[in-house]
C-alpha cells in the first residue's frame, strides 16, 4: 500500500543538506524522529547514529540495518578574490549532469544560495570545439553574487550541495539525495511498523556516515555491532529507460524492492536471499532480484567486520541516480519497507 507512506518525512531527509563527513544536520533530524522507537541512541566517532532495539530472546542474534546519511555533494576548496568559489567533489559525479545548477554553500553563517557553471565561453562566442568539449568536475564554479564579500563568509572545507525541491509524479517521487535518504527513511519505516512487537533478536539500525567516499562509517559501526546478520539498505540502478540495453537495466520501476545479490563489494549470502524471498512469496510483496557490475554497499562493511556476518542487501531502483532527478516508485518503496518489517518480526 502506497497510501500510507510517509512523504513528508522523506522530504524532511531529502531536502537537509549532509555530505561526507558533513551529516549532522541529517543525524538531528533522524534522532528527533527515531524518539521512542530504539532503547539506545547514541553517536559513535565517526557521526554515524546508532539505534538499537532490545529483543525478547535470550541472547539474540543481531540484526543491523545498514543506512548511510549522507549525499553526494562537495567541499570548498578556494575562493578566489572575486568571490569565484572553487570545489572538490565528495561523491562520484559525471559532469555533463552539472551545468546551469542552483547550489546551497553552508557556511557557519547560514546557507547561501549560488549557481554552479563550468570556466570557459558561452555559447554565443563559444567555437565549434569549445561546444563539444565536457569539463572536468573540478573546472565547476560557485557564484554566489557577492562579488569580493564571498571571501569573508565562505571557508575552505564548507559543503556545497544541489538546491533542487522534492516533487511527487503521478506513482513517483524525484529529488535529489533520494540516494540514500530513501534508507534512513526505510531505517526509520521499518522499525516504527513493528508497532508494540518485540522480536526475539536485536535489532540495530546504523545511519551511517561517508559511505559515498568508501563504507566509512559502515565500517567502523559494523566492526562495534559485530551482527550476525547485515542488511545493507541503499538504492540501486533502474535504467528501464531509452538508450539502455535490457540487460543493463538492473531493476523496472514498480515491480517491487530489489533483493540485491552482489555487486563488487560483495556477494549476498545464499540462505538470507532465500529466506527474504520465501518471505515476499508468503507475504505477497512484490520484488526483483537485482545484481550490479560496479559499485558497492554497507552490506560489505557488515558482511567483512571482525569475524564476519551473513549479509544481504534491500534496495530501491532508482532512475537518474546520482544526479538532481533522482526516481523512484512509491510501490518499489512501500514494498522495501514492508519485507524489512516482515523480515525483524520473524526474527
Amino acid at each position: 500500500m502506497t497510501a500510507d507512506l510517509n512523504l513528508d518525512l522523506l522530504r524532511a531527509l531529502c531536502e537537509t543538506p549532509g555530505v561526507p563527513g558533513h551529516e549532522d544536520r541529517v543525524r538531528e533530524l533522524i534522532r528527533a524522529e527515531v524518539e521512542g522507537l530504539f532503547d539506545e541512541v547514541t553517536t559513535d566517532p565517526m557521526g554515524s547514529l546508532l539505534c538499537r532495539r532490545d529483543g525478547k530472546g535470550d541472547a539474540p542474534e543481531r540484526i543491523m540495518l545498514l543506512c548511510h546519511m549522507d549525499e553526494i555533494g562537495f567541499l570548498v576548496s578556494h575562493v578566489t578574490d572575486k568571490g569565484f568559489v572553487y570545489l572538490q567533489p565528495v561523491g562520484g559525479f559525471d559532469p555533463r549532469n552539472l551545468f546551469s545548477r542552483r547550489v546551497l554553500v553552508c557556511t557557519e553563517g547560514g546557507d547561501l544560495k549560488g549557481v554552479m557553471n563550468p570556466g570557459g565561453r558561452p555559447i554565443h562566442i563559444a567555437s565549434p570545439e569549445d561546444r563539444k568539449k565536457v569539463p572536468e568536475v573540478t573546472e565547476f564554479f560557485v557564484d554566489l553574487g557577492l562579488g569580493e564579500a564571498a571571501k569573508d563568509r565562505v571557508r575552505v572545507g564548507d559543503m556545497v550541495v544541489m538546491d533542487e525541491p522534492f516533487l511527487e509524479m503521478g506513482d513517483k517521487v524525484v529529488s535529489k539525495a533520494l540516494d540514500n535518504r530513501i534508507a534512513c527513511w526505510l531505517g526509520i519505516e521499518s522499525v516504527r511498523g513493528l508497532k508494540k512487537t518485540r522480536p526475539k533478536a536485536e535489532v540495530h539500525v546504523a545511519f551511517t556516515s561517508q559511505e559515498e567516499v568508501g563504507l566509512r562509517g559502515a565500517r567502523t559501526a559494523a566492526y562495534r555491532i559485530k551482527p550476525d546478520i547485515g542488511i545493507g539498505v541503499d538504492t540501486t540502478l533502474a535504467c528501464d529507460t531509452p538508450g539502455v540495453p535490457e540487460q543493463d537495466r538492473t531493476t523496472v520501476q514498480g515491480q517491487g524492492f530489489g533483493l540485491h545479490v552482489r555487486d563488487s563489494s560483495f556477494i549476498a549470502d545464499k540462505a538470507l536471499v532465500q529466506e527474504f524471498e520465501d518471505l515476499a512469496v508468503k507475504r505477497r510483496i512484490p520484488f526483483q532480484r537485482t545484481m550490479l557490475r560496479a559499485g558497492g554497499q554497507d552490506g560489505a562493511a557488515a558482511q567483512q567486520a571482525a569475524a564476519g556476518a551473513r549479509a544481504v542487501g534491500i534496495v530501491v531502483g532508482t532512475r537518474y541516480i546520482h544526479t538532481v532527478t533522482e526516481m523512484i516508485h512509491k510501490t518499489d518503496l512501500a514494498a522495501a519497507r514492508d519485507i524489512l518489517t516482515a523480515f525483524l518480526k520473524a526474527h
